[in-house]
Order: structure tokens, then sequence, then C-alpha cells
């Protein structure tokens, strides 16, 4: 498989909680010079890349991270915050006691709430598998589609597991005809980013893809 296919897919992520700055430097140069479809970076750093890189870099970054409980409003007012700062993509995280409770129609609604705040920026749900049965993953896959997002994702990488083929496959089945698939969490070989990009998933959120495909 072409490498600038697979990396034209890659969310190139740097969200460890002790990332400095020359951490973050060495992410958007990496990314620029190898055309990755963007950054994914802490919420903290939005501004300063912006500052620095201006249009020369696509930036991503995460709201209600990683565990996904914070309160709606609190939500509205990250995704709006990083948008002002220059982020064009928000990938945020469910409430997953909502969803293990069975609210689904809750954090349908949160879902829509955070499109709105986001408008023509891109919005990818991450409803984290790894806590998830297999109903509550079909769950997901109709509140997503129908509240209008334009990406499920399938975890943090923060959780007990990542992304697999079997669960982008379940979304592939599931989920609207406008909503596109990001697996993240795990994907460490040069086998995964191909199986992945293979199995249909526009994006691939990883730390790992400009090394491996250097």
């Amino acid at each position: 498989m072409d490498k600038r296919e697979i990396l034209k897919r890659v969310d190139h992520t740097q969200l460890k909680a002790f990332a400095t700055w020359e951490d973050i430097v060495t992410l958007c140069d990496e990314a620029i010079e190898n055309g990755t479809a963007s950054v994914c970076v802490p919420p903290t750093y939005i501004g300063r890349i912006h500052e620095q890189y201006g249009e020369k870099i696509n930036i991503c970054t995460v709201v209600g991270f990683p565990l996904g409980y914070s309160v709606t409003e609190a939500k509205v007012a990250e995704t709006k915050k990083a948008i002002e700062d220059g982020a064009e993509e928000i990938d945020m995280v469910v409430n997953i006691s909502d969803v293990k409770n069975g609210l689904y129609q809750k954090v349908e609604e949160e879902i829509r709430t955070l499109k709105q705040a986001c408008g023509d920026k891109i919005l990818k749900v991450i409803i984290e598998t790894c806590y998830l049965t297999e109903a509550e993953k079909i769950a997901m896959c109709d509140a997503v589609t129908k509240a209008g997002a334009d990406y499920i994702k399938t975890s943090t990488g923060f959780g007990t597991g990542g992304a697999t083929i079997e669960d982008v496959r379940l979304f592939k089945e599931h989920i609207g005809p406008n909503v596109k698939i990001k697996a993240a969490g795990g994907i460490s070989t040069l086998e995964d980013l191909e199986a992945f990009v293979a199995e249909g998933c526009d994006r691939i959120g990883t730390s790992r893809a400009v090394g491996l495909l250097r």
C-alpha cells in the first residue's frame, strides 16, 4: 500500500499529559513534512500551534477527554474555545456512564449539541469500544448517525483496549452513509495501519505512523 495513501489518513497524535512544547513542535514538523491529515493535540497547545504554523497545519483536539463524564455544558465550552483558538476538528468522548445506563437518547442529544457548537468544523465521536457490549456499540452507531456527527471513533487510547478490525466492521454495518470511521488506540505496526485503511477507515489516530513509514 502506498505510504502517502496511509499518511493522508493519519491524525498524528500527541496527547500525553506530560507533552512539552518541544514534543508538539516535533509532531507538527513531522505532520507537515509527511502530509498527515492533522495533528491531534491537547487543547492547551492549539493557540500556540495556530500562531506558529497558521494554515500550514490542520489542528485536531479532544473534548471531554479521556473519560467522557464531563457535563455537556463543559464539553460545549471546551469545543467553542478550541475552535476559537484555531482547531478545525474536535474528537469528543461520549458519556460512557450514560451509555452503560442505557441513556442513549441523552447521549445522542449531547452529540447533537456539540455538533451544533462545531458548526462547519469536523466532529468525531469517541465511544470507547473496550467498555461496551455489542448492543451498546450498535446503539452508539445509531446515536452518532442521528446526531449528525462526521465520524465515529473507536477509542481514546487511554482505555483498557484500542481499535479492532471487528469493531470497524461492526461500525460499517450500522452507521449511516454520512458517517466516517476513525480507528485509534494500539495501532502500532505497519500491518495494523494497512489493515485499518484496507478495512475502510477514513482516519487513523496514532503517534507511530510517521516513524513506521519512514
